[in-house]
């Protein structure tokens, strides 16, 4: 597991460390810097992918993220031409990459680099990896099937892509107990999943057909007795919850799952609930990294911290916020912690404070016309 990450000269920073738990929670107005330390992570493995991490280079653009040039990334106010990410693992292990900085190319190329061969070892690197971004894939009557991702290296896709194809080959598979959900006595992956959309919706059934001859995968929905229903007659939180809730499933411990916007979509409850299985995975050895807005999914991880499902010590919350200082613009993170009972020790202006702020407004008395 990620225990620290250090980033120079990498967008929004000259020069950060952030400390990352099993469930590591980053959160923050827009633009102040949350994505960036995603897209370090997810640089680090596509660049691995593309075979030039190593010895060649890091690649800006792929199919995990798209920076564009190296002008896109590099540190605006930025005093040398490097750019430098460092990892230090759980087990005390240091890898560190630096980069030459050319103004036009897509590639970086590598002046310096301390990851042994066996970069495999590591979540970030290996199969044991599952990245979810904003965007993912909504409500579609067939979807794609890829042997390669699915078969042979346990992907989803990063928009949840290949999450029906997962589902029907993955189907019978028996999950962590830990993630057993109370209402579903059966361990097997599917209906453990239909246990968990439950929450969103509830007496949601999943039905698969392939259509391998295609290559596509029907994904169907029914309530009760009902009739099958297309996925695009069920909506949006659906689809776009089944793929987090397949990953968080089916992953082993000491799998790394990065996560965007987990609450796209999803109602109050659902958000909750969503929160509460984050915590349990968490529990069980699964890393979680989520960029999220949500106080319901922030609240749910609490709430199971309270009801001692999950240690404290095993959640880092990140709250980013940009600041001007004499025209100029920096970020800053402040790192609360939360306490056994799920207590939080500050709360700096704007982290899921809006719901208090408006409640104080609302007191407010109105002085009659």
């Amino acid at each position: 597991m990620i225990k620290l990450l250090r980033l120079q000269n990498f967008k929004c920073f000259e020069d950060k460390s952030l400390a990352f738990q099993n469930l590591t929670l980053l959160s923050g107005l827009n633009s102040s810097g949350k994505s960036s330390i995603l897209q370090a992570l997810l640089l680090l493995r596509q660049s691995y992918q593309q075979d030039l991490l190593l010895d060649t280079g890091l690649a800006l653009n792929g199919d995990l993220v798209c920076i564009g040039t190296a002008q896109d990334a590099l540190f605006e106010g930025a005093t040398e031409d490097f750019i430098s990410f460092e990892i230090i693992w759980k087990n005390e292990t240091e890898a560190k990459w630096c980069f030459k900085y050319n103004r036009e190319v897509e590639v970086l190329e590598i002046s310096e680099s301390t990851i042994e061969d066996e970069a495999e070892q590591y979540n970030l690197f290996s199969d044991k990896f599952h990245y979810l971004q904003a965007e993912r894939i909504g409500p579609r009557t067939y979807l794609e099937i890829s042997e390669s991702q699915v078969r042979q290296h346990r992907q989803l896709g990063s928009k949840g892509q290949y999450t029906p194809h997962f589902l029907s080959v993955y189907r019978d598979e028996i999950i962590h107990q830990t993630l057993r959900h109370p209402d579903e006595e059966s361990m097997t992956l599917t209906n453990q999943v239909e246990a968990w959309m439950g929450e969103i919706s509830p007496g949601t059934r999943i039905n698969i057909k392939d259509s391998s001859d295609l290559d596509l995968v029907s994904l169907q929905y029914s309530y009760g007795l009902s009739n099958l229903y297309r996925a695009t007659n069920v909506g949006f939180g659906i689809s776009y919850t089944l793929p987090i809730i397949v990953a968080i499933l089916a992953s082993k411990p000491e799998t790394l799952i990065l996560l965007e916007n987990p609450e796209a979509h999803l109602h109050p409850k659902g958000q909750a609930k969503m929160g509460e299985l984050l915590a349990l995975a968490a529990s069980c050895g699964i890393q979680i990294v989520v960029e999220t807005h949500s106080d319901h999914i922030l609240n749910g991880i609490r709430l199971a911290v309270h009801s001692r499902k999950l240690a404290p010590g095993d959640v880092q919350l990140h709250y980013f916020e940009r600041k001007e200082m004499r025209g100029e613009s920096n970020i800053e993170v402040v790192s609360p912690h939360i306490d056994q009972n799920g207590r939080i020790d500050q709360w700096p202006d704007g982290f899921f404070d809006e719901w208090d702020k408006s409640l104080e407004a609302l007191l407010e008395p109105v002085g009659e016309e």
